[in-house]
């Protein structure tokens, strides 16, 4: 049974799904202007818009005004896609509905950004785009900087401003059972939530684990390193390393009690 939800007074319950061969059939009415057709397209698409917002969940936000921009992103999405790119709409129009939310959020920011260096960095947004079709690669900062005309300083500054605070609770990788989040992949040898891994009775419970249990907690709690560090170094998924992690920990924490 599908749960009704209700959101900018939407039963996302009952929205349409399209298959692929139905959007492509519609997309193609709607390039010869027609209304209906691009109203369905729209309304068939909402899910993805849904999936979108997941991301921004936890914010304190509006999740109805969230949705209405998203739902922009999404308008704009149809009214730019091209059939011929040979992609899904959905890779195209993801990008573009994150981008459309992002910008409301920046906009809508307490902490503000001054006009002038939102506006470089708007520019040098546009002059990477730019370079990373004419190079084939993504520019350096020095090669934006001379494009705009402005210091490296001052490209830095202006990219740094108009980042979004994350949430180190944030996910950033999901292989279907378990989550990674940004706090994964924070090393810090100094300040770690982790202080009890430096007293001689967790030192003596880790004698306890397997030989990678034992590495993974050496390399991530002893010497700093992230997962995705320590999972280069003993050639492992991240995933893994986040789950035999996790495992190791629990194992310890037993022990210690």
């Amino acid at each position: 049974m599908i749960k009704k939800v209700e959101i900018s007074n939407v039963d996302t319950s009952k929205l349409p799904v399209l298959t692929n061969k139905e959007k492509d059939e519609l997309f193609i009415k709607i390039k010869q202007g027609d209304v209906l057709a691009r109203e369905k397209f729209i309304n068939g698409n909402l899910r993805l818009v849904l999936s979108v917002l997941q991301r921004f969940a936890g914010r304190n936000e509006n999740m109805d005004d969230l949705f209405q921009v998203g739902c922009v992103g999404l308008i704009k999405s149809i009214d730019n896609f091209d059939l011929s790119l040979n992609v899904q709409f959905s890779t195209y129009a993801v990008p573009m509905i994150i981008g459309e939310i992002r910008r409301y959020l920046r906009d809508n920011n307490p902490i503000r950004v001054s006009r002038s260096i939102r506006d470089l960095a708007y520019k040098a947004l546009q002059a990477r785009e730019k370079l990373t079709k004419e190079l084939n690669k993504e520019p350096s900062i020095d090669q934006i900087a001379k494009e705009v005309g402005v210091s490296r300083e001052d490209i830095i500054f202006s990219f740094e401003a108009i980042q979004d605070p994350l949430s180190l609770q944030e996910p950033v990788y999901n292989d279907g059972s378990e989550s990674i989040y940004i706090m994964d992949q924070v090393g810090d040898t100094k300040n770690t939530d982790e202080k009890w891994t430096d007293s001689l009775a967790i030192k003596q419970a880790m004698t306890k684990l397997n030989e990678r249990e034992k590495m993974i907690i050496t390399k991530r709690f002893f010497d700093g390193r992230t997962q995705m560090e320590v999972a280069e170094e003993i050639g492992i998924s991240q995933a893994q390393v986040s789950r035999l992690e996790k495992d190791a920990i629990c194992r310890i924490k037993k022990l210690y009690k």
